[in-house]
């Protein structure tokens, strides 16, 4: 017969949860005998001003103002990251855009115009002079914002004869596309050209009309232009044709006030340091002319404004230059001994380009060079406010200074003329 193994008891929990419970008590009433009679004060414990807690908690308040302030800190330093990153992102947006506006434009040239403005793979390779291997065609930046007009302007007969539309080249320039692409078509001739006459002679006298392609000029003839001066309205340089007129005693006559004279002028600096020049602006040359007989050589710039001005001044047997006045001057720096403009440099153009356009005029002056402006005009405030602090700023020396008032408006306008001759320091 089976005997069942006797089992050991099990363990009495409730038995041990009582006498953890009398050990418990009899700690906690012994530490409180202790406390009171040792005259324990628990607020002093806890709150005396060096007590560990609460110099604790003094630690861990410092602690969370510090990192309360590098958190603030870290967070303004955060966000001028993220706008100069925004306007960087913003830049380069802009710069792509561009870039890839231009990029589409030229891939969207076609025929005449794609071939005249390229780009070209130079035939033997890359250039040590232009620094790559392909060939840019130099034209206006806002050539490209006036497509039609330039593809109208490249549409011609290849080797045949150009379109008469000098008016829409020059137009084209003007707004800012220049210089213009070549074309591959001749020119108009004058049908009936005769040899120029010869100089002296020539700088001052009428040219024959048929040495002049008219076909884009209100006048058809010389004649017209010499009694334009009569018209009623206002044109550019309006009496300029008229060589026994006003220009036949131009900068013959100085009277101390806004008009100099040549010859005066060049006293101002050695005999014979005056050989080379560029006149801005000059109409029909009759600056240039001047210059001419005293042996100096000048360049004349000047546009066709309902007139053959630059066939006009090459009649005279002087240099003309079809260029506008936002043009970069084609000279090299410190080349000529003197620029010259009269009225084209006024307060008609814009502030900045006329602060660039004088710098470039100190670029291409040689040390000790003049600038001569001429009847520069504007309202007197300008004058004290923006055009005189401006040439300061430029850097040139004044040798001669007059302002004048300007009365052919009306003494309401309180327009002044400024002459000038303006130096450009030798060191």
């Amino acid at each position: 017969m089976d005997t069942m193994q006797e089992l050991p008891p099990k363990p009495d929990h409730q038995q041990n949860r009582g006498l953890i419970r009398l050990i418990f008590l009899f700690l906690s009433t012994n530490l409180l005998s202790i406390l009171l009679f040792s005259n324990f004060n628990p607020k002093l414990f806890l709150f005396q001003e060096n007590s560990p807690l609460l110099l604790e908690l003094k630690s861990t308040q410092s602690d969370l103002s510090l990192n309360q302030a590098q958190i603030k800190l870290l967070q303004s330093n955060l966000e001028t990251t993220i706008s100069l990153l925004n306007s960087h992102l913003n830049k380069s947006q802009k710069y792509n855009t561009r870039e890839n506006n231009s990029f589409t434009w030229l891939e969207s040239l076609k025929g005449e115009l794609k071939l005249a403005i390229g780009p070209h793979k130079l035939p033997l390779g890359h250039s040590p002079n232009l620094r790559t291997d392909v060939w840019q065609s130099p034209i206006g930046s806002a050539c490209q914002l006036l497509s039609d007009d330039l593809a109208r302007y490249m549409t011609y007969e290849i080797g045949g004869a150009c379109p008469s539309d000098a008016a829409l080249a020059q137009r084209l320039m003007l707004r800012g596309c220049e210089p213009l692409p070549r074309r591959r078509c001749h020119s108009k001739s004058p049908p009936r050209y005769i040899d120029p006459i010869p100089l002296p002679e020539s700088l001052w006298q009428i040219p024959p009309d048929t040495n002049v392609v008219w076909d884009d000029y209100t006048c058809k003839n010389y004649s017209c232009l010499v009694h334009r001066g009569e018209w009623p309205g206002s044109y550019d340089c309006k009496d300029c044709f008229n060589l026994d007129g006003r220009e036949k005693t131009r900068w013959l006559h100085d009277d101390g006030g806004i008009n100099f004279s040549i010859d005066q002028v060049l006293k101002l600096v050695p005999p014979g340091m005056i050989r080379i020049g560029l006149d801005i602006g000059g109409g029909t040359g009759t600056f240039a002319a001047r210059m001419r007989v005293r042996n100096i050589t000048i360049v004349t710039t000047t546009m066709n404004f309902d007139g053959p001005f630059n066939s006009f001044i090459a009649s005279r047997g002087l240099v003309p230059v079809h260029l506008t006045v936002g043009h970069r001057l084609p000279f090299s720096d410190s080349t000529l001994d003197l620029v010259h403009s009269m009225h084209v440099l006024s307060n008609w153009i814009p502030g900045p380009v006329l602060e660039f356009l004088f710098y470039d005029v100190y670029r291409v002056l040689r040390p000790g060079g003049l600038f001569w402006l001429d009847r520069f005009f504007c309202v007197k405030t300008q004058m004290n406010e923006t055009y005189a602090p401006m040439v300061y700023k430029v850097g040139f020396n004044r040798l001669r200074w007059y302002e004048g008032r300007k009365m052919d408006r009306g003494e309401r306008m309180n327009e002044w003329y400024l002459s000038a001759v303006l130096q450009k320091p030798i060191n």
